[in-house]
Formats: structure tokens, sequence, C-alpha cells
């Protein structure tokens, strides 16, 4: 089948107008001028979107979907006193609300033209909703403890729950991954007993440096973190000593870093000497725009990191902390916050943040051999956005329509492995009605 529209970006090279995409079985077999194609092989089928762009699935390289039920249930509030409503909250949630909230948040990242998502879960649901849905996937399987006689009881849960996930997942879609919650949840040790589990290559994430509250308890041993936290949580040691060292400097000191296959999230309070110990060790990061802003936690030093090489792709964080599942939204806010903080000194364009949130983010989960960008050889995770609306028209430079004009209401059709899984409003393999019916049972529920 000949895919074809004004644009095609195959963000690996530069756009083509009037450019299509050969798509034959799961494969990209071809891409180039329309014209060309079309001679080349007349007797293919050809889907012609128009007014629209071609370009890779969207990588969200952060996500819970199973937190989909709480969107817009704990509003207005600090990362840390957010923190504490939602781990009160998720108390009220049975096996079958969280598997049903995280098909909920597949149905919206397919919606938003998303193919692949990292998301980090405890309870499984995001590997079972990856599965259902034909999501690609990266599931990190959450673990944390500050109790150092729990330590091997919580790597043993983990070990089992990741042999169990990677059993029922399709191993050319899905990889499983660990992660340790954060520096202020995770005994040192149990940070030495992940490093030493993921030597082998196991995907590794852990929620870094994100806000002001977790850099002044690591290093000062104060914040909310230091009092509310700890007396919500009935393992947290009753004694913290501060460590006079930032979150990255800390979790240093454990072995993870050396881990092959290290994504950090958010990471907002950092400074150069941390940006060169991420740096020096391939820490890739997901840069969480609207979450950070959303919950005070900060803005990430996105230029530096560049600066540095480092590999930084774009998350969406959860509909809890985020209320929307929406790439372009990250793209547009992301730029422009960079842009307001950095001026013309240091200017970031869009282009830069289109590839973020497709290439890039298929290097830090290392796929990018396989997806990320349309080139031969590559899956076909396609998506097809529509730039015809009054607000689209005219369109001059297609890396901007899509970044500062289009949201998720113009994907026209969502594609993986060559197998439409959304296209205008209907989904291939989630029962959209069944799942809203169940979100509005979850709302009832939590609201009482």
């Amino acid at each position: 089948m000949i895919l074809t529209a004004r644009y095609v970006i195959p963000v690996a090279t530069p756009h083509i107008e009037n450019g299509a995409v050969l798509v034959r079985d799961d494969t990209i077999v071809e891409i180039g001028d329309y014209e060309h194609l079309r001679a080349a092989h007349p007797d293919e089928p050809v889907r012609d979107f128009g007014l629209a762009a071609l370009l890779p699935g969207f990588i969200d390289l952060h996500t819970h979907l199973e937190y989909s039920s709480m969107r817009g249930l704990v509003d207005d509030l600090p990362y840390s006193r957010w923190k504490l409503q939602v781990m009160e909250r998720e108390k009220h949630l049975s096996q079958t609300d969280w598997e049903d909230a995280a098909m909920l948040g597949a149905l919206e990242s397919l919606r938003s033209g998303i193919t692949c998502v990292a998301d980090i879960t405890a309870t499984g649901a995001s590997a079972r909703a990856a599965h259902a849905s034909g999501l690609r996937a990266t599931i990190y399987r959450e673990a944390a403890t500050m109790d150092r006689t729990k330590v091997d009881s919580v790597m043993l849960q983990a070990d089992e729950d990741i042999r169990s996930w990677r059993e029922i997942a399709d191993p050319s879609r899905v990889q499983v991954g660990i992660a340790p919650h954060a520096a202020y949840s995770c005994h040192p040790e149990l940070f030495k007993k992940i490093a030493e589990y993921a030597m082998d290559g196991t995907p590794v994430s852990i929620h870094l440096a994100g806000s002001k509250e977790e850099y002044e308890f690591v290093k000062y041993g104060s914040s909310m973190l230091a009092v509310d936290y700890r007396a919500a949580v009935p393992e947290s040691p009753s004694v913290w000593l501060p460590t006079g060292v930032s979150p990255v400097r800390y979790v240093l000191q454990w072995g993870l870093f050396k881990v092959p296959n290290l994504l950090a999230v958010h990471v907002t309070q950092v400074d150069d000497s941390d940006i060169e110990v991420l740096a020096s060790h391939d820490v890739s990061i997901a840069y969480c725009p609207r979450c950070n802003a959303k919950l005070g936690m900060g803005i990430a030093p996105l230029y530096k990191f560049i600066q540095s090489d480092l590999i930084v792709g774009i998350g969406t964080d959860s509909p809890a902390s985020n209320n929307v599942i929406d790439m372009f939204d990250e793209m547009r806010i992301g730029l422009l916050l960079q842009r307001a903080i950095l001026g013309e000194e240091h200017w970031l364009g869009a282009r830069r943040f289109v590839k973020m949130a497709t290439l890039d983010g298929a290097r830090a989960l290392g796929i990018d051999d396989r997806v990320g960008s349309l080139e031969p050889g590559k899956q076909a995770d396609i998506v097809a956005i529509d730039l015809s609306h009054s607000h689209q028209v005219p369109t001059h430079y297609p890396y901007s329509t899509v970044v500062h004009t289009a949201n998720q209401e113009n994907v026209l059709l969502t594609m993986i492995g060559g197998e439409v899984a959304y296209e205008q409003g209907t989904w291939a393999a989630l029962d959209q009605e069944r799942i809203y019916a169940r979100a509005e049972e979850m709302r009832v529920k939590l609201r009482s």
C-alpha cells in the first residue's frame, strides 16, 4: 500500500512535499516523491490523506497508563501534596480498576498518534493494556522500599512479575524492565540490587531530581517529603540522615548509573556537575514539560542536556498529573517554556521537538533500529495528521504546523507494524464504549 499526503516527515532526513510511503506487511519498503512511487508501483493501492502530514508514530517516553482514571481528580496542588493525595486515592482501586484505567490510557495514546510507550507500573495493568491494544512498549516494573529488611522480598516479587509479564508480551513489540521509584522512596541497597539485576541490559527507569522537595529531602533532610510522605508510608525509616549531595550524586553512589540501559525521568533539579555525571554514564532523559510545570516541579535544562550530547525524548507522564495524553501539547508547551527561559541565545526549533518525540525517544529505548523514523526496512509505525483546518491553513513549514497548531483531534490514522490501530474515531482492538463506562464507574468510586 502507498500512503501519501502533502507532507511526509521522515525525521532522519528532510521532509518531502507531496511525498509517499510504500508499506508492505509490517515494513516500510520505500519512501519518496508520490509521482515516482506511483509510477514505480502502479498496482499498489493508494491512501491519500490530502493536506496532512505523515510521520513516524510518537514515542511517549514516560507515562503511567493505569492512572488514567484519576484524570483531573487531584488538580491545583504542588508536587508533594499532589503525590500524597494520589497515594491515598489509589488505595480504593481494585486490580480490575487498574486494568481498565490502563485500557483508557492506551485508547487515548492511540488517539494521540502514540505508537510506543515507556510505562512505569506496580500492578502490571499497563503491560496487559499494551498487549491488548497493539502498542509497542517498554514496561517497567516499579520497585520501592525504604526498609532494608524488605529489599530482598521486594526484588523477588519484582523478578516474578517481570518474568510473568514477559510471558504475556509479544517480544517483538514489548520489552519489560524495572524501575526503582525515586531517591526518596528507595533504600540504597535496593538501588544496588537493581543495578546488579539489570547489568544484562534489562531496561531501567527512575524518577530522578524531579522536584525541589526531592532535592531538599535528599540533600538536607527537609521538605514535605521528610515529614508528611514518611508519615504516609509506614515502612519509612524513623531517621533520615541528610546526604549533603544532590539526588543525582546520591544515586550515583549505589551503582545504578552503571546499568547499560537507564532512563531518568523529569530531571529538573540539576546543576552542571550533575549533568556531567549523567552524560558520562550515557543516561537518557525523559522530558515531561507539562507535568513539571503543572505541579511546580521546575523546568528541565534542556539546552544543557543537548549540549552535553544526552539523548532526550518527551514524556506525557500520567493523566493524574497532566490530564491529557497528547504529544502535540508536550512538544508545543515544552518548546515554548524553553524559549521563554532561554531567549534568542539558545534558540530551539520545532523540528528538534518532532525529533525528540519520535527518533530520540526510540534511541532512548534502544529501538531506533526498528522505529522512530520513516526509513526503508523499519517497522511501519506511521501516523497521519490532518493539517487542513482553518487554524492551520496555509501551511508553510510542516514541523511548525505540527508543533504549534495540531492536537490529538487532528490524528487521522495510527498504524503500528503495518496494522491500523486507530482511524478517525475507531479503535481496532479496543471497545471505547465499555472503557468509557468503566471510567465513569471509577470516577464515582474515587470521588466517594
